[in-house]
This record gives structure tokens, C-alpha cells and sequence, in this order.
């Protein structure tokens, strides 16, 4: 299966809530790499990196809405050519 990258703004509540970590979980089950960070705008960024039915599950579980702690109200996501190789998948700051 092809392996792509796909990046992904999550807007609502979704920092202090454990947006970051549930991600993390979630892309690690599906043997994804990237990351995830929060934005100043008070977004979180994901980047998620595998096969590519691996990449449109995470987006999915992303518009459905991630952690029960969270509120998301809006998923933008688009095809990305990282500038780096991921070898997994991490928390950035």
C-alpha cells in the first residue's frame, strides 16, 4: 500500500483537554509517524504519515470529534510532502 502524509488543523477545544496525547495513541495503534503539536491560534496541527488507509482513519477519528474531552467544530486536512522522514510518532511543543 502507497504510504502518504496528510496535515491537519483541529479547531475547537482541543487544548488542555489531552488532544496531543490521544492522538499520539491513536496514529500509534494504526503504526502511523508525524506528530502533533498546539498552535498559538489555539489549534492543534497533525501530521500523520503510513498507508494510506491508516492516514484516513486518524483523519476520521479526528472529525469525529478525537478525545471525549474535546470539542471539535473544525477539521481542515490536505496532502503534505514532509521535509523530514518520521520514525514515529511524537508530542511537539
Amino acid at each position: 500500500m502507497a504510504q502518504v502524509c496528510t496535515i491537519s488543523w483541529v479547531h475547537g477545544m482541543v487544548q488542555g483537554v489531552g488532544f496531543r496525547y490521544s492522538t499520539q495513541r491513536e496514529a500509534l495503534k494504526l503504526g502511523l509517524t508525524g506528530y502533533a503539536r498546539n498552535l498559538d491560534d489555539g489549534s492543534v496541527e497533525v501530521l500523520a504519515c503510513g498507508e494510506a488507509d491508516k492516514v484516513e482513519q486518524l483523519v476520521a477519528w479526528l472529525k469525529a470529534g478525537g478525545p471525549r474531552s474535546a470539542r471539535v467544530d473544525k477539521v481542515l486536512a490536505e496532502p503534505q510532502q514532509p521535509g523530514k522522514i518520521w520514525t514515529d510518532f511524537g508530542i511537539r511543543y
